[in-house]
Protein backbone atom coordinates (compact mmCIF):
# COMPACT_ATOMS: atom_id res chain seq x y z
CA UNK A 1 0.00 0.00 0.00
CA UNK A 2 1.34 3.52 -0.64
CA UNK A 3 -0.10 6.73 0.31
CA UNK A 4 -2.82 8.99 -1.91
CA UNK A 5 -3.20 12.37 -0.98
CA UNK A 6 -5.31 14.63 -2.19
CA UNK A 7 -2.86 17.84 -3.74
CA UNK A 8 -5.47 20.08 -4.03
CA UNK A 9 -6.36 20.61 0.08
CA UNK A 10 -5.28 23.78 1.72
CA UNK A 11 -2.12 23.00 4.09
CA UNK A 12 -1.75 27.23 5.52
CA UNK A 13 -4.48 29.71 6.84
CA UNK A 14 -3.28 31.50 3.82
CA UNK A 15 -4.26 28.97 1.39
CA UNK A 16 -7.37 28.25 2.97
CA UNK A 17 -8.13 31.96 3.15
CA UNK A 18 -7.50 31.44 -0.72
CA UNK A 19 -10.06 28.56 -0.94
CA UNK A 20 -12.73 30.46 0.78
CA UNK A 21 -12.63 33.25 -1.85
CA UNK A 22 -12.18 31.16 -4.87
CA UNK A 23 -15.39 29.30 -3.37
CA UNK A 24 -17.37 32.63 -2.47
CA UNK A 25 -17.99 30.95 0.78
CA UNK A 26 -20.50 33.01 2.55
CA UNK A 27 -20.94 30.25 6.32
CA UNK A 28 -18.38 28.19 7.52
CA UNK A 29 -19.25 25.26 9.60
CA UNK A 30 -16.78 25.02 12.34
CA UNK A 31 -16.85 21.10 13.49
CA UNK A 32 -15.41 19.03 15.61
CA UNK A 33 -15.79 15.28 16.50
CA UNK A 34 -17.13 14.59 19.46
CA UNK A 35 -16.59 10.73 21.23
CA UNK A 36 -19.91 9.57 19.02
CA UNK A 37 -18.59 10.59 16.24
CA UNK A 38 -21.28 13.61 16.19
CA UNK A 39 -20.03 16.97 14.40
CA UNK A 40 -20.37 19.55 17.32
CA UNK A 41 -19.45 23.14 16.72
CA UNK A 42 -20.85 26.64 14.98
CA UNK A 43 -21.83 28.06 11.92
CA UNK A 44 -20.01 31.56 11.51
CA UNK A 45 -20.39 34.19 9.01
CA UNK A 46 -17.30 34.00 6.38
CA UNK A 47 -16.06 37.28 7.79
CA UNK A 48 -16.52 36.37 11.68
CA UNK A 49 -14.70 32.99 11.09
CA UNK A 50 -11.91 35.04 8.97
CA UNK A 51 -11.79 37.34 11.97
CA UNK A 52 -11.49 34.84 14.97
CA UNK A 53 -10.11 32.25 12.60
CA UNK A 54 -10.89 29.82 15.90
CA UNK A 55 -13.73 29.41 18.65
CA UNK A 56 -14.08 28.48 22.09
CA UNK A 57 -16.40 25.68 23.07
CA UNK A 58 -16.72 24.31 27.01
CA UNK A 59 -14.47 21.30 27.09
CA UNK A 60 -17.22 18.77 27.97
CA UNK A 61 -18.70 19.22 24.48
CA UNK A 62 -16.59 16.18 22.87
CA UNK A 63 -17.03 14.10 26.23
CA UNK A 64 -20.86 13.51 26.17
CA UNK A 65 -22.89 10.52 25.76
CA UNK A 66 -24.81 9.79 23.04
CA UNK A 67 -28.11 10.79 24.74
CA UNK A 68 -26.21 14.04 25.50
CA UNK A 69 -25.67 13.16 29.18
CA UNK A 70 -23.00 13.91 31.01
CA UNK A 71 -21.97 11.63 34.26
CA UNK A 72 -23.40 12.91 37.76
CA UNK A 73 -19.98 12.28 39.34
CA UNK A 74 -16.82 10.15 39.38
CA UNK A 75 -12.84 9.66 38.03
CA UNK A 76 -14.59 12.09 34.87
CA UNK A 77 -14.33 14.89 36.92
CA UNK A 78 -10.68 14.10 37.25
CA UNK A 79 -9.97 14.98 33.93
CA UNK A 80 -13.09 17.53 32.70
CA UNK A 81 -13.10 20.46 35.06
CA UNK A 82 -16.43 20.68 36.98
CA UNK A 83 -16.75 24.43 36.37
CA UNK A 84 -17.18 23.82 32.69
CA UNK A 85 -14.08 25.59 31.29
CA UNK A 86 -13.42 26.62 27.25
CA UNK A 87 -11.52 25.09 24.98
CA UNK A 88 -9.92 26.65 22.08
CA UNK A 89 -11.07 25.70 18.33
CA UNK A 90 -7.99 25.75 15.88
CA UNK A 91 -9.07 24.65 11.99
CA UNK A 92 -7.15 22.62 10.43
CA UNK A 93 -6.49 23.63 6.79
CA UNK A 94 -6.64 20.90 4.87
CA UNK A 95 -10.17 19.64 5.99
CA UNK A 96 -12.15 22.43 4.14
CA UNK A 97 -14.35 21.32 2.00
CA UNK A 98 -17.83 22.37 0.46
CA UNK A 99 -21.03 21.69 1.90
CA UNK A 100 -22.73 20.47 -1.13
CA UNK A 101 -26.44 20.27 0.24
CA UNK A 102 -26.23 23.90 1.15
CA UNK A 103 -28.71 26.64 -0.15
CA UNK A 104 -26.15 28.98 0.03
CA UNK A 105 -21.94 28.98 -0.50
CA UNK A 106 -21.45 27.16 2.78
CA UNK A 107 -17.96 25.71 3.65
CA UNK A 108 -17.01 23.01 6.78
CA UNK A 109 -13.96 22.86 8.22
CA UNK A 110 -12.88 20.24 10.81
CA UNK A 111 -10.99 21.79 14.08
CA UNK A 112 -8.91 20.83 16.62
CA UNK A 113 -9.10 21.27 20.56
CA UNK A 114 -6.44 22.96 22.55
CA UNK A 115 -6.23 24.10 26.24
CA UNK A 116 -5.54 27.27 27.93
CA UNK A 117 -1.99 26.35 27.47
CA UNK A 118 -1.94 25.12 23.85
CA UNK A 119 -2.18 21.71 24.17
CA UNK A 120 -4.03 19.27 22.45
CA UNK A 121 -7.23 18.17 24.24
CA UNK A 122 -6.52 14.42 25.11
CA UNK A 123 -9.92 13.13 25.22
CA UNK A 124 -10.81 14.85 21.83
CA UNK A 125 -10.97 12.15 19.58
CA UNK A 126 -8.62 13.40 16.74
CA UNK A 127 -6.55 14.35 19.38
CA UNK A 128 -6.03 10.42 20.55
CA UNK A 129 -5.52 9.33 16.74
CA UNK A 130 -3.02 12.11 16.16
CA UNK A 131 -1.29 10.81 19.50
CA UNK A 132 -0.85 7.18 17.85
CA UNK A 133 0.43 8.39 14.43
CA UNK A 134 2.95 10.45 16.33
CA UNK A 135 4.15 7.11 18.17
CA UNK A 136 4.43 5.86 14.66
CA UNK A 137 6.49 8.80 13.17
CA UNK A 138 8.55 8.90 16.06
CA UNK A 139 9.94 5.05 15.43
CA UNK A 140 10.42 6.33 11.36
CA UNK A 141 7.03 4.64 10.49
CA UNK A 142 3.92 5.27 8.58
CA UNK A 143 0.65 3.95 8.81
CA UNK A 144 -1.71 3.67 6.13
CA UNK A 145 -5.11 2.41 6.01
CA UNK A 146 -8.08 1.74 4.18
CA UNK A 147 -11.61 1.57 5.57
CA UNK A 148 -14.66 -0.57 3.96
CA UNK A 149 -17.51 0.84 5.75
CA UNK A 150 -20.95 -1.24 5.49
CA UNK A 151 -24.47 0.87 6.26
CA UNK A 152 -28.34 0.11 5.50
CA UNK A 153 -30.82 2.00 4.05
CA UNK A 154 -33.95 1.85 5.71
CA UNK A 155 -37.55 3.44 5.18
CA UNK A 156 -38.08 6.55 7.29
CA UNK A 157 -39.24 5.64 10.67
CA UNK A 158 -40.55 7.87 13.38
CA UNK A 159 -41.31 5.79 16.02
CA UNK A 160 -38.41 3.90 17.82
CA UNK A 161 -41.33 1.11 19.07
CA UNK A 162 -41.80 0.55 14.88
CA UNK A 163 -39.10 -2.53 13.74
CA UNK A 164 -36.99 -0.81 10.67
CA UNK A 165 -37.56 -2.00 6.92
CA UNK A 166 -36.04 -1.96 3.69
CA UNK A 167 -37.12 1.32 1.93
CA UNK A 168 -38.78 1.18 -1.67
CA UNK A 169 -36.77 1.44 -4.78
CA UNK A 170 -37.14 2.08 -8.10
CA UNK A 171 -39.36 -0.52 -8.74
CA UNK A 172 -41.74 0.48 -6.24
CA UNK A 173 -41.31 -2.53 -4.00
CA UNK A 174 -38.87 -3.05 -1.19
CA UNK A 175 -35.94 -5.55 -1.23
CA UNK A 176 -37.84 -8.93 0.94
CA UNK A 177 -34.05 -11.36 0.38
CA UNK A 178 -30.93 -10.69 0.35
CA UNK A 179 -29.22 -9.53 -2.40
CA UNK A 180 -25.50 -10.03 -1.97
CA UNK A 181 -23.52 -7.85 -4.79
CA UNK A 182 -26.16 -7.62 -7.05
CA UNK A 183 -25.66 -4.56 -9.35
CA UNK A 184 -29.70 -4.27 -9.45
CA UNK A 185 -30.30 -4.39 -5.98
CA UNK A 186 -27.57 -1.39 -6.15
CA UNK A 187 -29.09 0.11 -9.13
CA UNK A 188 -32.81 0.15 -7.11
CA UNK A 189 -31.33 3.40 -5.65
CA UNK A 190 -29.50 4.63 -8.52
CA UNK A 191 -31.10 8.73 -7.47
CA UNK A 192 -29.59 8.05 -4.31
CA UNK A 193 -26.37 6.88 -5.28
CA UNK A 194 -25.75 9.48 -7.87
CA UNK A 195 -26.02 12.71 -5.36
CA UNK A 196 -23.36 10.34 -2.93
CA UNK A 197 -21.25 9.95 -5.22
CA UNK A 198 -22.13 13.75 -6.22
CA UNK A 199 -21.67 14.94 -3.05
CA UNK A 200 -18.17 13.02 -2.58
CA UNK A 201 -16.89 14.83 -5.38
CA UNK A 202 -18.21 18.06 -4.32
CA UNK A 203 -16.02 17.35 -1.06
CA UNK A 204 -12.92 15.53 -2.40
CA UNK A 205 -13.91 12.37 -0.64
CA UNK A 206 -11.58 9.45 -2.02
CA UNK A 207 -14.51 6.96 -1.75
CA UNK A 208 -13.94 3.58 -4.21
CA UNK A 209 -16.14 0.66 -4.78
CA UNK A 210 -19.87 1.04 -3.49
CA UNK A 211 -21.17 -2.27 -3.67
CA UNK A 212 -24.48 -4.41 -2.54
CA UNK A 213 -23.85 -6.24 0.98
CA UNK A 214 -25.82 -9.52 2.26
CA UNK A 215 -28.30 -8.14 4.44
CA UNK A 216 -31.57 -6.27 2.58
CA UNK A 217 -31.10 -2.73 1.72
CA UNK A 218 -27.40 -2.96 3.13
CA UNK A 219 -24.39 -1.36 1.50
CA UNK A 220 -20.60 -1.10 1.62
CA UNK A 221 -18.10 1.96 0.48
CA UNK A 222 -15.15 1.53 0.20
CA UNK A 223 -11.92 3.89 0.80
CA UNK A 224 -8.64 4.66 -1.14
CA UNK A 225 -5.88 3.76 1.22
CA UNK A 226 -4.22 6.90 2.88
CA UNK A 227 -3.02 8.64 6.16
CA UNK A 228 -5.09 7.39 9.21
CA UNK A 229 -5.95 10.98 10.38
CA UNK A 230 -6.99 12.25 6.58
CA UNK A 231 -8.69 8.78 6.29
CA UNK A 232 -11.09 9.43 10.03
CA UNK A 233 -12.02 12.95 8.60
CA UNK A 234 -13.02 11.38 5.15
CA UNK A 235 -15.52 8.24 6.79
CA UNK A 236 -16.46 11.46 9.80
CA UNK A 237 -17.86 13.13 7.00
CA UNK A 238 -18.88 10.57 4.37
CA UNK A 239 -21.19 9.52 7.38
CA UNK A 240 -22.56 13.35 7.35
CA UNK A 241 -22.72 13.07 4.06
CA UNK A 242 -24.66 9.44 3.38
CA UNK A 243 -27.83 10.66 6.35
CA UNK A 244 -28.37 13.97 4.72
CA UNK A 245 -28.44 12.24 1.20
CA UNK A 246 -30.47 9.52 2.09
CA UNK A 247 -33.28 12.31 4.13
CA UNK A 248 -33.50 13.85 0.86
CA UNK A 249 -34.45 10.88 -1.05
CA UNK A 250 -37.23 10.04 1.79
CA UNK A 251 -35.45 7.33 2.98
CA UNK A 252 -32.34 6.68 6.28
CA UNK A 253 -29.35 6.10 5.60
CA UNK A 254 -27.81 4.05 9.40
CA UNK A 255 -24.68 2.81 10.57
CA UNK A 256 -25.95 1.09 13.77
CA UNK A 257 -24.18 -2.53 14.35
CA UNK A 258 -27.28 -4.64 14.10
CA UNK A 259 -30.50 -2.63 13.15
CA UNK A 260 -32.07 -5.22 11.95
CA UNK A 261 -32.54 -8.37 14.07
CA UNK A 262 -32.81 -10.70 11.51
CA UNK A 263 -29.55 -9.77 8.92
CA UNK A 264 -26.44 -9.66 9.37
CA UNK A 265 -24.73 -6.32 11.02
CA UNK A 266 -22.46 -3.71 9.77
CA UNK A 267 -19.07 -3.60 10.45
CA UNK A 268 -16.15 -0.98 9.67
CA UNK A 269 -12.88 -3.13 8.34
CA UNK A 270 -9.72 -1.84 8.21
CA UNK A 271 -6.98 -2.54 6.06
CA UNK A 272 -3.87 -1.52 7.81
CA UNK A 273 -0.02 -1.68 6.37
CA UNK A 274 2.95 0.29 7.68
CA UNK A 275 5.71 1.99 5.68
CA UNK A 276 9.20 2.79 6.21
CA UNK A 277 9.09 6.75 6.44
CA UNK A 278 12.87 6.71 4.00
CA UNK A 279 12.41 4.01 1.56
CA UNK A 280 8.91 4.34 1.56
CA UNK A 281 8.53 0.71 1.43
CA UNK A 282 6.09 -1.34 3.35
CA UNK A 283 7.73 -2.93 6.79
CA UNK A 284 5.24 -6.37 6.68
CA UNK A 285 7.19 -7.77 3.54
CA UNK A 286 10.96 -8.92 3.68
CA UNK A 287 13.32 -7.87 0.29
CA UNK A 288 12.49 -11.70 -0.92
CA UNK A 289 8.68 -10.56 -0.73
CA UNK A 290 8.02 -12.90 2.13
CA UNK A 291 6.01 -12.43 5.34
CA UNK A 292 8.56 -10.23 8.05
CA UNK A 293 8.57 -10.41 11.78
CA UNK A 294 7.09 -6.84 11.61
CA UNK A 295 3.85 -8.07 9.93
CA UNK A 296 3.82 -11.03 12.41
CA UNK A 297 4.24 -8.91 15.89
CA UNK A 298 1.53 -6.78 14.24
CA UNK A 299 -0.89 -9.60 14.02
CA UNK A 300 0.58 -10.27 17.50
CA UNK A 301 -0.23 -6.86 19.23
CA UNK A 302 -3.81 -6.97 17.64
CA UNK A 303 -4.97 -10.76 19.10
CA UNK A 304 -3.40 -9.17 22.63
CA UNK A 305 -4.68 -5.90 23.16
CA UNK A 306 -8.33 -6.57 20.79
CA UNK A 307 -9.92 -7.95 23.33
CA UNK A 308 -9.10 -5.27 25.76
CA UNK A 309 -10.27 -2.31 23.25
CA UNK A 310 -13.40 -3.90 22.42
CA UNK A 311 -15.09 -1.19 24.15
CA UNK A 312 -13.67 1.17 21.98
CA UNK A 313 -14.92 -0.48 18.57
CA UNK A 314 -18.44 -1.94 19.89
CA UNK A 315 -18.78 1.31 21.56
CA UNK A 316 -22.87 0.70 21.87
CA UNK A 317 -24.83 -2.08 23.96
CA UNK A 318 -26.14 -2.76 20.09
CA UNK A 319 -22.83 -3.43 18.72
CA UNK A 320 -22.07 -6.83 20.98
CA UNK A 321 -25.40 -7.93 18.67
CA UNK A 322 -23.25 -8.18 15.78
CA UNK A 323 -20.44 -10.59 16.88
CA UNK A 324 -22.38 -13.73 16.91
CA UNK A 325 -21.34 -16.92 15.10
CA UNK A 326 -22.07 -17.74 11.80
CA UNK A 327 -23.53 -14.15 10.98
CA UNK A 328 -19.96 -13.05 8.85
CA UNK A 329 -18.67 -11.03 11.54
CA UNK A 330 -16.05 -12.49 14.34
CA UNK A 331 -16.31 -13.96 17.33
CA UNK A 332 -12.77 -14.10 18.35
CA UNK A 333 -9.09 -13.24 17.55
CA UNK A 334 -7.83 -15.73 14.91
CA UNK A 335 -5.86 -14.50 12.39
CA UNK A 336 -5.62 -16.54 8.63
CA UNK A 337 -4.98 -15.89 5.25
CA UNK A 338 -7.86 -15.21 2.78
CA UNK A 339 -10.41 -16.25 5.65
CA UNK A 340 -13.46 -14.32 6.29
CA UNK A 341 -14.59 -15.89 8.86
CA UNK A 342 -11.34 -14.80 11.50
CA UNK A 343 -11.11 -11.27 12.98
CA UNK A 344 -7.78 -10.49 11.49
CA UNK A 345 -7.82 -11.27 7.98
CA UNK A 346 -4.87 -11.04 5.71
CA UNK A 347 -5.68 -10.48 1.92
CA UNK A 348 -4.67 -11.95 -1.07
CA UNK A 349 -1.99 -9.64 -1.94
CA UNK A 350 1.53 -8.76 -3.84
CA UNK A 351 4.08 -8.24 -1.15
CA UNK A 352 4.39 -4.40 -0.87
CA UNK A 353 0.01 -4.36 -0.98
CA UNK A 354 0.63 -6.90 2.11
CA UNK A 355 -2.07 -5.32 4.53
CA UNK A 356 -3.58 -6.65 7.82
CA UNK A 357 -7.19 -6.38 7.61
CA UNK A 358 -8.91 -5.68 11.51
CA UNK A 359 -12.94 -7.00 10.73
CA UNK A 360 -13.74 -6.68 14.58
CA UNK A 361 -15.16 -3.07 14.36
CA UNK A 362 -18.42 -2.19 13.83
CA UNK A 363 -19.95 0.64 11.47
CA UNK A 364 -20.97 2.61 14.81
CA UNK A 365 -17.22 2.92 15.77
CA UNK A 366 -16.16 6.80 16.01
CA UNK A 367 -13.59 6.62 13.21
CA UNK A 368 -10.70 8.52 14.91
CA UNK A 369 -10.74 6.06 17.84
CA UNK A 370 -11.39 2.73 15.71
CA UNK A 371 -8.11 3.75 13.68
CA UNK A 372 -6.51 4.71 16.74
CA UNK A 373 -7.21 1.69 18.73
CA UNK A 374 -5.99 -0.75 15.85
CA UNK A 375 -3.16 1.18 15.45
CA UNK A 376 -2.13 1.26 19.10
CA UNK A 377 -3.03 -2.99 19.46
CA UNK A 378 -0.33 -3.05 16.87
CA UNK A 379 1.80 -0.73 17.32
CA UNK A 380 2.93 -2.43 21.05
CA UNK A 381 2.87 -5.92 18.70
CA UNK A 382 5.87 -4.18 16.99
CA UNK A 383 7.42 -2.72 20.16
CA UNK A 384 6.98 -5.45 22.67
CA UNK A 385 7.89 -8.32 19.46
CA UNK A 386 4.35 -10.35 20.16
CA UNK A 387 4.67 -13.57 18.13
CA UNK A 388 0.97 -14.33 17.31
CA UNK A 389 -1.08 -17.40 17.60
CA UNK A 390 -0.92 -20.03 14.72
CA UNK A 391 -2.33 -19.29 11.86
CA UNK A 392 -6.10 -20.46 12.12
CA UNK A 393 -7.03 -22.33 8.49
CA UNK A 394 -10.67 -23.31 8.64
CA UNK A 395 -13.45 -21.89 10.05
CA UNK A 396 -13.20 -19.71 12.99
CA UNK A 397 -16.70 -20.01 13.73
CA UNK A 398 -15.62 -23.37 15.41
CA UNK A 399 -13.57 -22.12 17.79
CA UNK A 400 -14.66 -20.72 21.06
CA UNK A 401 -15.75 -16.85 21.90
CA UNK A 402 -12.79 -14.82 22.77
CA UNK A 403 -14.00 -11.28 22.46
CA UNK A 404 -16.17 -10.22 25.62
CA UNK A 405 -20.05 -10.14 24.73
CA UNK A 406 -21.62 -7.20 26.27
CA UNK A 407 -20.52 -3.37 26.97
CA UNK A 408 -20.48 -4.19 30.32
CA UNK A 409 -17.93 -6.75 30.20
CA UNK A 410 -15.75 -4.94 27.67
CA UNK A 411 -15.35 -1.83 30.02
CA UNK A 412 -13.90 -3.90 32.44
CA UNK A 413 -11.27 -5.23 30.56
CA UNK A 414 -10.36 -2.41 29.30
CA UNK A 415 -10.11 -0.59 32.72
CA UNK A 416 -7.45 -3.38 33.39
CA UNK A 417 -5.51 -2.81 30.17
CA UNK A 418 -2.64 -0.39 31.42
CA UNK A 419 -0.77 -0.52 28.02
CA UNK A 420 -3.51 0.69 26.35
CA UNK A 421 -3.87 3.60 28.86
CA UNK A 422 -0.20 4.32 28.30
CA UNK A 423 -0.75 4.54 24.44
CA UNK A 424 -4.06 6.38 23.82
CA UNK A 425 -3.53 8.23 27.00
CA UNK A 426 -4.67 7.56 30.35
CA UNK A 427 -7.16 11.32 30.68
CA UNK A 428 -8.89 9.45 27.20
CA UNK A 429 -9.54 5.95 28.86
CA UNK A 430 -10.85 7.76 31.78
CA UNK A 431 -13.66 9.75 29.89
CA UNK A 432 -14.31 7.41 27.58
CA UNK A 433 -14.56 4.23 30.04
CA UNK A 434 -17.11 6.79 32.44
CA UNK A 435 -19.48 8.13 29.55
CA UNK A 436 -19.83 4.66 27.93
CA UNK A 437 -20.46 3.37 31.94
CA UNK A 438 -23.35 6.04 31.93
CA UNK A 439 -24.71 4.70 28.51
CA UNK A 440 -24.66 0.85 29.52
CA UNK A 441 -26.41 2.21 32.95
CA UNK A 442 -29.31 4.16 31.24
CA UNK A 443 -29.42 1.48 28.69
CA UNK A 444 -30.20 -1.33 31.83
CA UNK A 445 -33.04 0.53 32.90
CA UNK A 446 -35.10 -0.01 29.71
CA UNK A 447 -37.19 -3.46 29.79
CA UNK A 448 -37.41 -5.06 26.06
CA UNK A 449 -40.04 -6.84 24.85
CA UNK A 450 -38.44 -10.36 24.88
CA UNK A 451 -38.58 -9.58 29.01
CA UNK A 452 -42.20 -9.01 28.84
CA UNK A 453 -42.86 -11.86 26.03
CA UNK A 454 -41.00 -14.29 27.78
CA UNK A 455 -40.84 -13.66 31.38
CA UNK A 456 -44.38 -11.62 32.63
CA UNK A 457 -46.03 -14.72 33.15
CA UNK A 458 -43.94 -17.89 33.33
CA UNK A 459 -40.66 -16.79 35.96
Amino acid sequence: MSLNMSMSKATTFTELENWLNERRITEVECLVPDLTGVARGKILPRGKFTEDRGMRLPEAVVAMGVTGEFPESGPYYDVISPTDKDMHLRPDPSTARIVPWASSPTAQVIHDCFDPAGKLVPFAPRSVLRRVCELYEAEGLVPVVAPELEFYLVARNTDPNTLLRPPIGRSGRAETSRQAYSIDAVNEFDPLFEDIYDYCEKMELNVDTLIHEVGAGQMEINFFHAHPLGLADEVFLFKRTVREAALRHNMYATFMAKPIAAEPGSAMHVHQSILNKQTGLNIFSNKDGSESEAFFHYIGGLQRYIPAAMALVAPYVNSYRRLSRDTAAPINIAWGHDNRTVGIRSPIATPQARRVENRVIGADANPYIALAMTLACGYLGIKNKIKPKPEMKGDAYLSPYSLPRSLGEALDWLRRESDLHEVLGRDFVTVYSEIKEMEFAEFMKVISPWEREHLLLLV
